[in-house]
């Protein structure tokens, strides 16, 4: 089973969203399925197989989530991201303005999909870049 001080080191590779591939590929060499990450605070929840997980500690001061999701403006910040324009604090405020409460990763599928406070599917991206 992995470890948080596991995924910590895996997480530490990781610079900006450029970086993400790279670090969902350690993650599912270390056995992880799927982790939830919620906005408001940072925090994750990382699952392996027989309902085995573990939870990181909240990454930074809570942050108000917007009520209602704005896809539009969320995909730009998204993309900035991914292109490695922004730090990981910087995506996460924008998320929030831009109502996404959390994200979930399937990392054997590589899928990315986020959501609204409400539940609902905002976006749904395959993560792509890695070898």
């Amino acid at each position: 089973m992995f470890t948080l001080e596991q995924i910590k080191q895996a997480h530490s590779q990781v610079k900006t969203g450029a970086d993400f591939p790279s670090y969902i590929l350690e993650l599912q060499k270390l056995g992880v399925k799927y982790y939830e990450t919620f906005v408001s605070d940072g925090h994750s929840v990382y699952f392996g197989v027989k309902e085995y997980s573990v939870v990181s500690p909240a990454m930074y001061k809570t942050l108000d989530i917007a009520s209602k999701s704005k896809k539009e403006q969320f995909e730009i910040e998204l993309t900035t991201h991914q292109q490695g324009k922004s730090d990981y604090q910087t995506f996460c405020s924008e998320a929030a303005k831009a109502g996404i409460e959390k994200w979930v990763v399937l990392v054997d599928k590589m899928t990315c999909t986020y959501y609204d406070k409400p539940g609902n599917e905002v976006l749904e991206e395959t993560i792509t870049g890695h070898t």
